[in-house]
């Protein structure tokens, strides 16, 4: 597997060299069908699945990159992103989404300011500006089509559900030319030809990260609750049409097949994957992860609770939704019962999202996990006991590839991991539920001293 660099030059910034990321995809095909051998025969078609609010610009005449890839986690443009405030309800119905510097508008409207060879490329009808997917797919395809899809697209904050297409409005507000965007289409299209080593292969799906991971295991059920623990931690409830949009959740598109619609009644928990990432860098702590089941499980027996960590890596998300949050801990602890805070303030802040979703009326069954963290069990028993909901985690956790070939097999009702997986039961911890009330008088006493400065 290709691993492809963060790179930070200045706080609130993160990027990934563009080139660097296109031929790590490039690399990933190949090695993927040289692993299948002669099955390789067997692969018909390709889909494709990227990070949602990350965006590029590159020369549509040599392809060459004149941006690195802006990450979703990047926050540069949180103080312009604010003259906009008395358009945030507008911009809320129109889109789902909220004013928010780690959506493609703003980090568009600066690549178009501050990037002398974006300038140069617009004034001569040559710049592309997109999501990360329509990067891809102009590189990878044959013949450079320049497309997007409704995951992808809605999250820009240029694109609403009124039209299903680009809004005049919101380029007209933020500044974004329409000929630089590319043509908004179906989650499920012909999108062109993916070539690799030894021949192409017809590219049917574009989505994001997340909404294909809806898709892991079959057609989602609606009133279950699918949280995505990767570099953040998204959860998602499915709607039969179209839900409207709620005070403090995003309202998503899932998929688009055809003229048919998914929406998802969504949130957002930017420091999961990043939170961990950012407390090897800041404690000098490596192979954290491998120490972390340990760790969890030792919470429950040793002595003394762990310290409080207030999450605001990568920004406050859902239902808070402030961009510059300090993050930092409240009590003191050992190191690895500052780890053990870190996971416990994933835990918190998805179940302060959970309590956000019923309070609108959203009926929450059942919750199921996936991605990179979901291996912890003790994040999962905590989700558990401090939630009520039983908790499923499939055999295998990894839900965006599966969720691509599910959509791309065309929906198949026959569908999922026949293998046993895990499932945590709610149980009674009146010392997490404490710690767990402590956390929200801290961070509620935190957010009302933010508002006073």
């Amino acid at each position: 597997m290709a691993t492809v660099a963060e790179y930070r030059p200045q706080l609130n910034w993160v990027e990934q060299d563009a080139s660097v990321l296109l031929g790590s995809v490039g690399q990933v095909i190949n090695e993927a069908m040289q692993m299948l051998g002669p099955r390789a025969s067997y692969v018909v078609s390709a889909g494709l699945a990227t990070q949602r609010s990350s965006i590029v610009c590159w020369d549509r005449i040599s392809g060459t990159p004149l941006s690195p890839v802006i990450s979703w986690q990047d926050r540069r443009t949180h103080a312009w992103v604010a003259q906009f405030n008395a358009h945030a309800s507008s911009i809320h119905d129109l889109t789902g989404l909220f004013l928010s510097p780690h959506y493609g508008a703003s980090k568009m409207h600066w690549c178009l300011t501050q990037l002398p060879e974006v300038q140069a490329a617009y004034r001569e009808g040559r710049l592309c500006i997109a999501p990360l997917a329509s990067f891809l797919l102009f590189h990878l395809l044959k013949g450079a089509p320049f497309f997007i899809d409704p995951a992808n697209a809605t999250r820009t904050l240029l694109w609403s559900h009124r039209r299903v297409d680009w809004d005049e409005e919101l380029l007209q507000l933020f500044q974004v030319p329409r000929d630089c965007l590319p043509t908004c289409v179906s989650t499920v299209y012909p999108y062109g030809q993916l070539a690799w080593d030894r021949g192409v292969l017809p590219l049917y799906i574009t989505t994001g990260d997340q909404s294909a991971a809806l898709f892991g295991n079959g057609e989602p059920d609606m009133g279950c609750v699918y949280i995505n623990l990767g570099t953040g931690a998204f959860l998602q409830c499915p709607t039969p049409g179209y839900p409207g949009v709620y005070p403090a959740l995003l309202t998503s598109v899932a998929a688009q097949r055809g003229e048919q619609m998914m929406y998802v009644i969504e949130a957002t928990v930017n420091g999961a994957g990043s939170a961990i990432a950012w407390f090897e860098r800041e404690y000098a702590v490596s192979n954290l992860q491998a120490q972390l089941p340990e760790w969890l499980a030792q919470a429950g027996v040793a002595p003394g609770s762990p310290p409080l960590f207030l999450n605001g890596i990568s920004g406050l998300g859902s239902p808070f939704w402030v961009p510059d949050f300090p993050s930092r801990f409240v009590g003191d602890g050992a190191l690895w019962q500052q780890a053990v805070a870190v996971i416990e303030s994933i835990v918190f802040l998805l179940q302060a999202n959970l309590e956000e979703m019923q309070r609108v009326g959203v009926n929450l069954t059942q919750l199921r996990v996936s991605g990179g963290l979901a291996r912890l069990d003790g994040l999962c028993q905590r989700l558990a006991d401090i939630s009520g909901l039983s908790v499923s985690r499939a055999a295998e956790p990894e839900a965006t590839a599966r969720g691509v070939a599910f959509l791309l097999a065309g929906s198949p009702t026959a569908w999922g991991d026949s293998s046993a997986g895990s499932e945590f039961m709610p149980q009674i911890d009146m010392a997490l539920t404490q710690r767990y009330r402590s956390w929200r008088v801290a961070l509620n006493q935190a957010l009302t001293a933010l508002k006073k400065i």
